[in-house]
């Protein structure tokens, strides 16, 4: 069984955070509800427990709680905010709500350099506060081992059981050391080794897919974007000639999609590819609609009964694959009192008409978006697909502003793919988040070879982001916007106006609809 640590989320918006730098100590780890039972997480033979921080505090009447009995376990347990003040709760300590709130960066003062979370760190360490209640007496032979200017118990441990407690957030970036206390408690504490590689991942992967499937037939809707490739990669080395991969071209793609994704898996990987041309089906589906709630609607109604009809011409399959990721599950589980268990809705969870009977095979779903990426490159995938920026799933209909019509989709399809081609040979693509064209519903006059015009615009798009959640605005080199506009006004008929969006999220969108 592969080495684990186990995380009881308690609905803090970093609970994913500390996941992801417990995988990038090379040690898998697993996010559960804050009340799994204690025999369920015993049967996971976790090498060690993370309670997570929470809104909440531990004395109000609604306070998620965990099972008693996780504590005694045996296995070492590492409390963090809300958590350490859990362990406060349930083995004798107190909490108070503070006199002062205590956010944002703070000193930490380490008093007891034996401590095996800050072994190799220095006395002093800028950490991240976020909390007003504090632990104001230390349960029963409980020792503090580190300060901040506001806690006598920054940090504490009971040696015996090897359980810690930190007021702190080690997880974010504003802790800067904050890995190498977490690698500390992993490995040092845990004594978990760095066996948590795609390389390894591969063949666990494989044999979970081989025992799940056997010998029935699978059916992969494929998009062409990372997760679905990486999905249908990862099942076509699992599975072979059992894998049907169905590709619906609705016709609002990116330039050369369709070209791509049947060179890639249907030449390279020579696996079975099932070509959908429907883009005069959602075209005029589309025709004289302008609401962006109303294009996704029909979009996405469209998109089932084309899928549907494709399952039912692809023969007789017991499975469908989908690329749900991690947290495409984690955030569409509700915890009771969690603000951050419902941040979005997404169409691979619940999404599915019931009467389309199919077993659901999820081959990505205990992995985050790197580390789909780096399975995508171990299983051979080209850098062009693996590292591609996210594209909405409605297609270019929400990069037009108001009607969707083949002419404005040609339009911005070309002037995208000149956005693509400039920031990759910039080398920025593969730097930010997203870069793109969008077509405003916008005329205005201009002068090209002396001629009056009355053609669109179109405004370009660059955005950073972690998450998509926020995202600020990217400042372009001016020779690069520049470059982009000259071409776009003189290579994309239509156009004869280029404008650059410096809109952070929030307040706006990263998309335009």
């Amino acid at each position: 069984m592969t080495e684990q640590i186990v995380i009881l989320d308690f609905g803090s918006q970093y609970t994913q955070v500390i996941a992801r730098r417990i995988r990038e100590c090379n040690v898998y780890s697993v996010i559960l509800r804050y009340d799994t039972p204690a025999a369920q997480i015993a049967a996971l033979a976790p090498k060690g427990i993370i309670l997570s921080g929470g809104p909440s505090s531990v004395y109000a009447k609604d306070a998620p709680l965990p099972d008693r009995a996780v504590f005694k376990l045996g296995v070492p347990v590492l409390g963090i905010c809300y958590g350490v003040q859990l362990l406060a709760k349930f083995l004798g300590g107190h909490v108070e709500k503070g006199l002062k709130r205590e956010y944002g960066k703070g000193t930490l003062s380490v008093q007891d350099g034996d401590c095996a979370l800050f072994n190799n760190l220095p006395k002093e360490l800028q950490v991240w506060n976020s909390h007003g209640d504090k632990l104001t007496k230390l349960p029963k032979d409980f020792v503090a081992v580190a300060t901040t200017e506001n806690s006598h118990y920054a940090a504490i441990e009971l040696p015996s059981k090897k359980f810690f407690g930190l007021q702190f957030h080690p997880e974010v970036a504003h802790t800067p050391r904050g890995k190498d206390i977490l690698a500390n408690f992993v490995q040092g504490v845990c004594a978990c080794g760095k066996n948590w590689t795609m390389r390894n991942y591969v063949d666990q992967a494989v044999d979970e897919i081989r025992a799940q499937v056997g010998k029935e037939k699978v059916i992969l809707g494929l998009s062409g974007g990372v997760d679905s490739s990486v999905a249908a990669a990862l099942l076509h080395k699992a599975i072979g000639s059992q894998l049907t991969c169905i590709f619906v071209n609705n016709g609002l793609l990116r330039g050369r999609e369709a070209d791509v994704v049947r060179e890639v898996f249907g030449r390279h990987f020579k696996l079975k590819l099932q070509y959908e041309e429907s883009s005069k089906l959602f075209l005029s589906r589309l025709k004289g609609v302008t609401d962006p709630e109303r294009k996704r609607k029909i979009i996405g109604k469209a998109f089932i009964e084309v899928f549907q009809a494709a399952t039912r011409r692809a023969g007789k399959a017991k499975f469908l694959a989908q690329g749900t990721l991690y947290p495409d599950i984690i955030e569409s589980v509700p915890i009771a009192g969690n603000p951050a268990a419902m941040i979005k809705s997404h169409h691979n969870v619940g999404g599915l008409p019931k009467k389309m009977k199919f077993a659901l095979v999820e081959p990505l779903k205990c992995l985050f978006k790197d580390e789909v990426r780096q399975l995508g490159i171990e299983l051979g995938l080209p850098k062009e697909i693996v590292y591609r920026q996210p594209f909405p799933g409605p297609g270019l209909a929400v990069r037009i502003l108001g009607e969707v019509t083949p002419a404005r989709c040609s339009i911005l399809r070309n002037a995208d793919s000149i956005v693509v081609e400039e920031m990759k040979a910039s080398g920025l693509y593969y730097e930010i988040w997203q870069s793109f064209a969008v077509l405003l519903p916008v005329r205005s006059v201009g002068v090209m070879g002396d001629e009056r015009t009355y053609e669109y615009t179109i405004a370009i798009r660059a955005v950073e982001s972690q998450d998509g959640m926020t995202a600020d605005w990217v400042k372009l080199p001016y020779p690069l916007l520049e470059k982009l506009s000259s071409r776009i006004i003189n290579e994309v008929k239509g156009v004869n106006r280029c404008v650059f969006d410096v809109t952070s999220k929030p307040p706006g969108t990263i998309e335009w609809e």
